[in-house]
């Protein structure tokens, strides 16, 4: 993710209540000074730590009590409306990159596939507003929400 869209994300983390965001190894640095303007300082807000490889992350996430929740687009996806009304307690939303998406390994650590309903032909969205939108939709539902970026 860009230095940009990871300053949106975190923004839009801090303003949308999640709890920490975790980053991956191919994530670009939160700290980076576009991270942090574009972010309007909410990364030094926000607790936020690296995660490591796919396979450890989500054995320490579900250790943890957090259902994985990938943002991808997919057929057998589970729209964000239903997935919010029906969601655990604890989720850990995965976001993927502009372009490519998650890669095999952040998808096949998923617990859910969730996706984003779109009209007018348009498939998705920019990540920095998925996570808008997705922590939107699950802000008003009980529970803990970490994001990653």
């Amino acid at each position: 993710m860009t230095a940009s869209n990871v300053g949106a994300a975190f923004r839009n983390a801090a303003g949308l209540g999640a709890d920490a965001v975790l980053v991956t190894e191919r994530c670009a640095d939160p700290l980076y000074r576009r991270s942090v303007r574009v972010s309007m300082g909410t990364v030094l807000q926000v607790p936020w730590t690296r995660l490591p490889v796919w396979h450890e992350a989500a054995r320490l996430l579900h250790d943890h009590g957090f259902e994985i929740a990938a943002l991808a687009l997919d057929d057998a996806a589970v729209p964000l409306p239903d997935y919010a009304r029906t969601r655990p307690e604890r989720v850990a939303l995965v976001l993927g990159t502009e372009g490519d998406g998650l890669g095999r390994q952040a998808l096949s650590a998923a617990d859910r596939t969730v996706v984003i309903p779109m009209l007018h032909g348009v498939d998705s969205l920019n990540v920095a507003a998925t996570s808008a939108v997705a922590l939107y939709a699950l802000q008003n539902t009980a529970g803990d929400v970490a994001g990653e970026s």
